[in-house]
């Protein structure tokens, strides 16, 4: 884990030294993170067009084996796993996601050792100096989360001077971390009591934690809306509601149930860490909320929808060749019975 908070950090180091802003390079790193996701979300997409176009062969087998539910199960991982059509691979995203948050949590919390490159020894030592002289009165301040002394040495003259004659750290690596007028060290504050208490500084955070909601649900509503077979998927779920003896019969209701635990749990995830960790994190996951809803967008339009196109032409086709035939089957008839006559 530590060489990947190394490379996040260089990464992050890299982007605010050309876009010299804070909230410019959370951003881009939000940006270039999720791109990188994206060959995963066009294999997760692939596979539920794979499992779509399996939808006959499955219920087949949901025919076969209706009774014997192990068997089912059984049979349609086989049939899965032989036409590439895994129906867990629309989990691995999330897990993902969670496994990132740790360097980003390391990023965020701790500036001073990222992206200004202090030592960590040079951060433990300025740390052990405020407790003696008195001025932390926060539990949290560690060479990890060390976002309590970045306020002190910005609002104590006579600390930082100290700290830059014992060689502790360089006029040069005080960055200004704010982005448009927000200091993203703060964590934004639920509590109306400290909102009142300073709005000028918790008010304007509070945009944060609500654009996490709603760009995460819309997330969540497009990726129900654009996922391959959503509407037969709909009449399968209406019809097990008429038929209660059909429910948890669907080829893929284990993966789709893991998967909504998964984007259900991410949001709440989400608004814990934006009330919990400074601003800068809201920011990763508003990002990240936009990326996910353009990769959607992106995989709908070249991959979903030209499959129903062609599943509507062929199933158009069927039908036309099966009124055909039977309107052929109906001409023999009427004229056999003309003979007779």
């Amino acid at each position: 884990m530590s060489l990947l908070y190394q490379f996040f950090g260089w990464l992050t180091r890299i982007l605010f030294g050309f876009f010299g802003n804070y909230g410019m390079a959370i951003i881009m790193l939000t940006v270039i993170i999720r791109a990188a996701l994206i060959p995963l979300n066009i294999r997760s997409q692939k596979s539920m067009i794979k499992m779509q176009a399996l939808s006959g062969k499955t219920a087949e087998l949901q025919r076969k084996y209706g009774d014997d539910k192990q068997k089912y199960q059984e049979e349609v991982m086989k049939l899965q796993q032989e036409n590439g059509a895994m129906g867990f691979s629309g989990c691995i995203l999330p897990f993902i996601q969670l496994f990132l948050i740790w360097p980003i949590y390391r990023i965020v919390s701790g500036p001073l050792i990222y992206l200004s490159q202090v030592p960590r020894e040079n951060v433990q030592a300025m740390i052990d100096l405020a407790n003696s002289e008195g001025l932390v009165t926060s539990k949290r301040l560690t060479d990890v989360i060390h976002i309590p002394l970045i306020d002190i040495l910005n609002n104590n003259s006579d600390f930082l001077a100290e700290c830059i004659s014992k060689g502790y750290i360089g006029m040069g690596q005080l960055l200004d971390l704010h982005f448009l007028g927000m200091d993203l060290t703060k964590t934004p504050a639920w509590n109306p009591v400290t909102i009142i208490a300073d709005p000028k500084t918790y008010l304007p955070l509070l945009i944060f934690p609500i654009l996490v909601i709603l760009t995460n649900l819309a997330s969540m509503k497009m990726a129900t809306w654009l996922k391959p077979g959503y509407k037969e998927q709909k009449e399968a779920k209406q019809r097990e509601k008429m038929n209660p003896a059909r429910a948890g019969q669907t080829p893929n209701d284990q993966a789709e149930m893991t998967t909504k635990m998964m984007t259900w749990m991410m949001p709440f995830l989400m608004l814990f860490t934006t009330f919990t960790l400074p601003a800068a994190m809201g920011l990763y996951w508003v990002v990240g909320g936009v990326m996910s809803i353009l990769t959607q967008l992106l995989t709908y339009f070249l991959f979903t929808k030209p499959y129903e196109l062609k599943k509507l032409e062929m199933e158009q086709k069927k039908a036309a060749a099966f009124k055909k035939d039977h309107s052929a089957d109906e001409n023999k008839k009427s004229g056999k019975n003309k003979k007779r006559k």
